[in-house]
């Protein structure tokens, strides 16, 4: 059954703040293109680590923001996927990992590898990561980043998100 309003916000209790510089974030504190549509999304139950699981779209954005701005240095933003047995449409389509300091910053990005078959057809665990320099002090240091595959437009399903971290890379 379909809600009213197609698109997931955030909850921001399942974006944990493990101290001034590292946040985990559960699948409910991502913003999710057709995340409120079961046709194309299982979410978790609230407060559980449960994955989300990606059932079928042909738009995939995922989107998360640090609640707070981060202090100057390297961060590393990983996110840890599963790809489950008959998953389609994910090794075909470009992936990308991309990421922001503040609103108004530019994006980075990096394309990432899905693998849909494995050879004795059990799920794949993947935790690709990727780096962003926060620097200078502006009003918005805030980390925006996400999953995107949205210019294919072919459809795609079988990805179990667990989580995403940022944490700050060594000196």
């Amino acid at each position: 059954m379909s809600s009213n309003k197609p698109h997931y916000e955030a909850e921001c209790d399942e974006i944990v703040k493990r101290d001034s510089q590292r946040w985990t974030f559960r699948p409910r504190g991502f913003n999710i293109i057709w995340g409120h549509d079961e046709r194309y999304w299982n979410l978790p139950k609230k407060g559980t680590d449960d994955p989300a699981e990606l059932v079928q779209v042909c738009w995939l954005e995922l989107t998360g923001t640090t609640k707070d701005s981060l202090p100057d240095g390297k961060y590393e933003i990983k996110f840890k996927l599963e790809v489950k047995p008959g998953a389609f449409g994910l090794s075909n389509s470009p992936i990308f990992m991309m990421a922001k300091v503040g609103k108004r910053g530019r994006y980075k990005w990096n394309k990432i590898k899905l693998q849909e078959k494995n050879s004795d057809n059990r799920t794949v665990t993947v935790e690709p990561t990727f780096q962003i320099e926060v620097k200078g002090s502006t009003d918005d240091n805030k980390l925006y980043f996400g999953l995107y595959e949205v210019w294919t437009g072919k459809w795609k399903g079988g990805l179990l998100i667990h989580k995403a971290t940022v944490d700050p890379v060594g000196p």
